[in-house]
């Protein structure tokens, strides 16, 4: 039967296009300064060399001690202990905790020979200049940070796939981390149609003249995709005039974006100037959304073509929804952001004190369960393997495991 130019066909659902449209062109590799790699996707797992952070330290201020010597202390029968020194930051403690003796120390200080574990300064005071009163006892390993608890050698530290985050960033510099190898940012072509297109800086309008208001918009969900869009071209309505665009941006580009060049009106030329392309293929010809069910989705040799439809409002849909994935998938993405809050079950209780504001970082698994991750604050791992935070609020006494809660996910 034949067909007229107003029907749709190869009409396919949203959760088909972004589950199954997949063209296989990803971006070449580049290494770029660990300054300039935020957001830019490794192309393989980033190791550790070293462990970190190489030696036991302190992670609070108080006393260096041998565990054994506190206890039995309390506020009734405190003990006492000499105190032999103290750790300057960045060096070595002069000499090593004896029986009876503790060590100054403070958050971050490396600790000294002997010592086991570090007595909390609000759990202790000042008896004479050189002996400190202990008033609760520490358990070995209590308040210390061992030499490879944030990260052992050899660890893994940026995973390759997902765009590097700030606390990404922050652990690569402390393993001395100083260049990344990362996918190159997309270039995104926006190709806008029609006679009637002008640019944004035409001063005064001739009858029927439209200035060009879509390409600079899909041009900022690029760049939140963590593209780069060239300068947009505005191609006439001339026969072949699209083909030819659209060849010569398939050369220089990673991604090509038809801005108003799948209306119904403009479909069939854009559907023409598409299958005229060498080893192009029509992955869809209309998308079953409204707004934007006329929306073209193709490759040439693997670069993906999208044809948004003409009108503003609808054309803007479909790119957040559909282009934005395509645009990030080409820049080595495998795994897609998480937009909003998840609504998950707490895997475990979660204590908290009353008062306080209590943000805890937590392992979300099949984005149904919430696993708190525990670890001392000087942890920057606690922070990179997290997928996101749970709050406790202030009048709240901690939450319950199977209790429901709000994660707010990292980008």
């Amino acid at each position: 039967m034949a067909t007229t130019g107003r029907e749709f066909f190869t009409v396919k659902t949203v959760s088909r296009a972004l589950a199954e449209f997949r063209p296989g062109h990803i971006t070449a590799v580049e290494t770029v300064p660990l300054g300039a790699a935020y957001g830019r996707v490794p192309n393989a797992v980033v190791v550790a060399r070293d462990a970190l952070p190489g030696f036991d330290r302190s992670s609070v201020d108080g006393y260096a001690v041998r565990a054994r010597d506190t206890y039995g202390a309390s506020e009734s029968i405190p003990g006492y202990l000499r105190v032999t020194g103290a750790v300057q930051m960045g060096a070595v403690a002069d000499g090593a905790v004896e029986s009876g003796a503790a060590i100054a120390i403070p958050t971050g200080g490396m600790l000294p020979n002997g010592a086991d574990a570090v007595v909390m300064i609000e759990h202790t005071q000042e008896a004479t200049a050189d002996t400190v009163e202990v008033v609760r006892p520490v358990a070995s390993g209590e308040n210390v940070v061992r030499f490879d608890e944030d990260v052992a050698a050899g660890a893994a530290i940026a995973p390759q796939g997902r765009p590097l985050r700030a606390q990404d960033v922050a652990l690569l510099a402390a393993a001395g981390v100083v260049e990344v190898a990362v996918h190159a940012a997309p270039r995104v072509a926006i190709l806008a149609t029609g006679d009637e297109v002008v640019p944004p800086d035409t001063p005064m309008l001739a009858p029927g003249q439209v200035r060009d208001a879509l390409s600079v918009s899909v041009g900022a969900l690029v760049r939140e995709a963590g593209g780069e869009p060239t300068p947009p071209t505005i191609v006439p309505d001339d026969d072949g005039a699209l083909t030819e665009a659209l060849a010569t941006a398939l050369g220089t580009s990673d991604v090509v974006v038809i801005c108003a060049g799948s209306s119904v009106g403009m479909r069939d030329q854009t559907a023409g100037a598409v299958a005229a392309l060498a080893h192009s293929e029509m992955w869809c010809h209309g998308l079953a959304i409204k707004p934007g069910k006329p929306t073209l989705l193709a490759h040439s040799d693997g670069i993906p073509i999208i044809g948004l439809p003409g009108n503003p409002r609808s054309a803007l849909v479909v790119f957040r929804l559909i282009g934005m994935p395509l645009v990030r998938r080409a820049g080595g993405w495998t795994i897609e952001p998480v937009a909003g809050t998840i609504q998950a079950t707490l895997a475990r209780d979660l204590p908290s004190a009353a008062g306080r504001l209590d943000l805890v970082q937590v392992r979300l698994r099949d984005n149904r369960v919430a696993e708190p991750i525990f670890g001392s604050s000087a942890l920057l791992s606690v922070l990179t393997v997290a997928d996101g935070y749970v709050v406790v609020p202030e009048d709240v006494n901690g939450l319950s495991a199977g209790e429901p809660v709000e994660v707010f996910p990292y980008g």
